[in-house]
């Protein structure tokens, strides 16, 4: 099936364009800018398009992130450390976000003949973002196949939705994703911070996956004290 990944650069969506590489038709990656603070990312994004031998499509969406204010992801607010699933990390929010991505992910695919868009939403994420739960990416599919009824016919395919970021460690490393050629840190320092929930949960999944992180840390055992704090501990 001709499919399309959504792919930021980081972990969860550089695993799945490796993941469909084997397992589908890989036709593009589409990565989006809207003026992250990390968009040190998308370097990460187009070196796997490249490795995996297909087309970037880099979209420019800084116009509309910076109409989409509040969130520390794009305003000058600090990206606060701690898990990744507490209350605090609510402020990297960006409105909407994932529905205008997928939005214009569906246009691209289906003016291409592309079957499928694919995106990295997982479990972890349900908690904070309300457009990576099953009640979004389900009514959306739904939405959009009636936005193109009559011209195309383009699925969504979400195989992380109902699974946690451990296992897309696992999987990822079945298919031969380099884990290092990935960016997750929110603050899009030198490194890592090892301190941002995206850090912590990074850390955390390779840990609990029981494979070697390969990645470098500012902070490198910041995380054992947020996962602790998180559990109570």
């Amino acid at each position: 099936m001709k499919t399309l990944v959504i792919c930021s650069g980081g972990l969860d969506s550089v695993s799945l364009a490796h993941i469909t590489a084997r397992s589908r038709d890989l036709t593009r990656l589409v990565s989006f800018d809207y003026g992250q603070r990390h968009r040190k990312e998308l370097d990460f994004a187009a070196a796997a398009a490249a490795r995996l031998g297909v087309p970037h499509h880099l979209i420019d969406l800084r116009a509309i992130g910076a109409a989409l204010t509040g969130s520390a992801l794009t305003d000058d607010i600090d990206v606060p450390d701690g898990h990744y699933a507490e209350d605090t990390m609510r402020i990297t929010v960006v409105p909407n976000r994932n529905a205008i991505m997928l939005t214009v992910a569906y246009g691209i695919a289906a003016a291409h003949g592309d079957a499928a868009v694919a995106t990295a939403v997982h479990g972890g994420d349900h908690f904070i973002y309300p457009d990576c739960r099953p009640a979004f990416t389900e009514a959306f599919d739904i939405m959009q196949r009636a936005a193109l009824d009559g011209y195309a016919d383009v699925r969504l395919w979400t195989p992380f939705v109902h699974r946690n970021k451990a296992d897309i460690v696992r999987e990822g490393a079945a298919n031969g994703t380099p884990f290092a050629e990935t960016w997750s840190c929110y603050k899009g320092g030198a490194q890592h911070c090892g301190r941002c929930g995206t850090c912590v949960e990074r850390r955390e999944a390779f840990d609990l996956a029981g494979l070697p992180d390969p990645t470098a840390y500012a902070d490198p055992d910041f995380w054992r004290v947020a996962v602790a704090n998180r559990a109570g501990v």
